[in-house]
């Protein structure tokens, strides 16, 4: 009910969003003598913060077909190698024969798309052979393709990993930390040859009994039953998965935009401010991110219940308690993958600690094979995003890939 409630208000809002789009395009047109007092430009940046408060955001495009090589662009195409029903396999092809580390970057399944890590595969496309898991809106799939849990996200890595070769250097980001660390064990335990050769967790609730946040506090001190009840709702009718069970992204959404509603309000007040004096490049700065952060998907609900169950409130990783169909997950089976992990000082979905545990679990892995980074300044996006990734994390995330391939 809750969904197909947001979905009628969506609905209902859409005149109130054309209007407000006419009058933008209105008082913004040269045309316009309007247009050029401050009453004008007060008109049109209102009408174009309430057309993008009612806006219906889609799937971001990553947007990166060009890189520069040692000085010279390169153009980059961005396909798909391996389609699955709720993941496709992109492999963004750069022209240019060169023969760098194979990466996997692995994308959160936590609301937002892959393209949120844009930066992040941007920064490493001159260094790297970069792949990226991006996952599915759920609210696409119909119901009919049949489900999706924490089980299956584990087997979907595997079976990538196989296909990307054992020379592989796997790099995830915030949630699939822990599917990563399960993927990677069962295949050290098997000695399968395609384990890979380094295993980076930035920013993961490896565990998060270590310095919890609010949102581990909320996942712990609630029931199973509570989160079924309150969050996980059914697909309306206007959407191809129409009564597939999802935890909605807007869900998500709110929750991340509440933990810090003060700065993203003022966020908005600046960017009326920025449209009011003509300051484009702000404007459009802050345009671009909230493109991005404002655009979520679905996550299958039994997905979403099974990691709140494994992740957040039995710790099965850390506690060395996950079966995942039928398979102990035993991360001591890793030994000849080289582990990294990174932490930002100031985040506040993963704090400091629940991802540096890993080396506590990997306990197999040789010291010489290990890496940890604390980054300064930086919260959780920052990890991954920014200047501070470009400038001072990835220098030492490349050292640690280059050492090991």
């Amino acid at each position: 009910m809750l969904y197909h409630l947001y979905d009628w208000h969506k609905s209902l809002l859409s005149p109130v969003r054309v209007t407000a789009e006419t009058l933008q395009h209105i008082y913004s047109h040269p045309y316009v003598p309007f247009a050029y007092t401050q009453m004008g430009r007060a008109v049109a940046a209102g009408a174009e913060l309430v057309e993008r408060a009612t806006r219906r955001y889609r799937k971001p495009d990553f947007g990166l077909d060009a890189i520069s090589i040692d000085g010279r662009e390169v153009a980059v195409d961005a396909e798909v190698v391996d389609r699955r029903t709720f993941c496709d396999l992109v492999h963004f092809r750069r022209d240019t024969p060169r023969e760098d580390p194979r990466v996997l970057i692995v994308a959160p399944l936590s609301g937002h798309f892959a393209s949120l890590l844009r930066d992040t595969v941007a920064a490493m496309l001159p260094d790297h052979d970069v792949y990226i898991t991006d996952w599915i809106d759920a609210a696409s799939v119909p119901l009919s393709r049949g489900h999706f849990d924490l089980d299956d996200y584990v087997d979907y890595l595997v079976e990538f990993i196989r296909r990307l070769g054992p020379e592989l250097h796997v790099i995830a980001v915030c949630q699939p930390s822990v599917p990563v660390v399960a993927a990677v064990s069962l295949m050290a335990a098997c000695r399968d040859p395609a384990t890979p050769r380094s295993m980076t967790l930035m920013g993961g609730p490896i565990d998060t009994r270590v310095n919890p946040t609010k949102v581990n506090l909320l996942a712990r001190h609630r029931s199973l039953r509570w989160f079924e009840r309150a969050v996980i709702t059914t697909v309306p009718p206007t959407y191809p998965a129409f009564l597939r069970r999802v935890y909605p992204g807007f869900i998500q959404l709110t929750g991340f935009m509440t933990m810090n509603l003060d700065r993203h309000v003022g966020s908005h007040m600046d960017q009326f401010r920025h449209l009011v004096r003509g300051d484009g490049e702000s404007a459009g700065a802050h345009r671009r991110f909230y493109d991005e952060y404002l655009s979520v998907m679905d996550l299958p609900a039994e997905f979403f219940l099974q990691t709140v169950k494994i992740a957040f409130q039995d710790h099965a990783l850390p506690l060395g308690t996950w079966i995942s169909r039928d398979r102990p997950v035993e991360p001591r089976a890793i030994d000849a993958t080289a582990l990294m992990t990174v932490e930002g000082e100031f985040d506040d979905i993963s704090a400091p600690g629940q991802t540096r545990a890993a080396h506590y679990i990997c306990t197999n892995v040789p010291p010489q094979r290990r890496r940890h980074l604390l980054q300064p300044h930086v919260g959780h996006f920052g990890i991954f995003s920014g200047r501070r990734w470009r400038t001072e994390i990835l220098p030492q995330l490349r050292s640690f890939i280059r050492d090991r391939s």
